[in-house]
């Protein structure tokens, strides 16, 4: 009977349905709050034990991790928009971290992907299999043709490995005082540009 009592009166079929309901909640919690949530939290709006949570995420950043990745599509679309019709790969990846910084307080899931507590916490966070999934979705759609540059897809994993790292660091420590968006994009095209094209020279 108290199993009943949880999940709204109607558990989950499947143990594919009962993380999906937990991410959703969980992605709607961090909505109307605009912070990062607890297990507790995500277990109280459902009707369930902690445990029962546990089950599936073995701590609340995994549940953060996976509730962030769920609730950005809003964001890739945005994106997607904003680097249309970019063709050279440093700057559609300059305007992909400059447009990603300034949305964060638009998109309290994206602060939490990029969050200081993944780094200091679990610092294999922001390469973890989600957050990975995350970056590939977010170059497949730019208007870039990445073979032509040289890259296969083991060679796009670590370009979005790198770019992850580089918004993590300027999410966590912006400067004092920050670059202004112009003077962030020179700076990326020059630094981050010159590794992003050092692929094509060096492909074998």
């Amino acid at each position: 009977m108290a199993r009943r009592r949880g999940w709204g009166g109607s558990p989950p079929e499947s143990d594919d349905e009962a993380s999906r309901r937990i991410v959703t909640a969980a992605v709607e919690l961090i909505g109307r709050t605009g912070s990062e949530i607890s297990i507790a939290d995500v277990a109280e709006s459902l009707g369930v034990i902690r445990q029962t949570v546990y089950r599936y995420f073995p701590s609340a950043d995994a549940l953060m991790r996976a509730s962030a990745i769920a609730s950005v599509d809003g964001y890739l679309d945005r994106l997607t928009q904003q680097v249309k019709g970019m063709e050279d790969p440093v700057e559609a990846m300059t305007e992909a971290v400059v447009y990603t910084l300034t949305q964060v307080p638009r998109t309290p899931h994206l602060g939490i992907l990029l969050s200081a507590t993944y780094s200091s916490v679990h610092p294999e966070g922001i390469t973890s299999e989600e957050a990975q999934a995350f970056g590939m979705t977010m170059i497949r759609r730019f208007d870039v043709d990445w073979e032509h540059y040289g890259y296969d897809d083991a060679s796009l994993h670590e370009l979005v490995e790198y770019l992850l790292r580089t918004m993590q660091s300027f999410f966590i420590a912006p400067g004092n005082p920050p670059r202004s968006a112009a003077d962030l994009r020179r700076y990326l095209r020059r630094w981050m540009g010159s590794a992003i094209i050092a692929q094509t020279t060096n492909r074998v």
